[in-house]
């Protein structure tokens, strides 16, 4: 799966049903281009298309992959204070450009909740 240009770079996508999409991406466009630009199945993607207005592109990001990114700036904090299925590897895919170092990451879309009476109960039983 791996080509031979050397500005390619492979990530996985795992989507909020939990499928996974393997795409070569071209070293310097960011993960939310990705998205919209190979019409990956996330639902919700993108909304305010990267001015940093919503969180739609939240995706959790491998442990060692996110030490390595480049530190957040306030409106991306802010917007992810708002997200939700927030995790301590949290990022905007919109503020993420990839580089060759990210070849082979996996990101994944926070998962959907399936059913809000579930959500509730468990809430109560706590």
């Amino acid at each position: 799966l791996h080509s031979k240009s050397d500005d390619k770079v492979v990530v996985h996508f795992v989507n909020q049903e939990g499928l996974k999409t393997t795409t070569v991406v071209t070293e310097g466009e960011t993960l939310l281009d990705v998205v919209v630009n190979k019409n990956l199945d996330i639902s919700g993607f993108g909304a305010c298309e990267g001015t940093l207005a919503c969180s739609t592109c939240h995706l959790i990001l491998e442990e060692d992959i996110y030490e390595k990114m480049p530190p957040m700036v306030d409106e991306e904090l802010d917007m992810l204070d708002l997200a939700y299925g927030l995790t301590k590897t949290s990022r905007l895919g919109c503020q993420l450009c990839v580089q060759k170092w990210m070849d082979g990451m996996t990101v994944c879309v926070p998962q959907q909740v399936q059913d809000i009476r579930a959500t509730v109960e468990s809430r109560k039983n706590q």
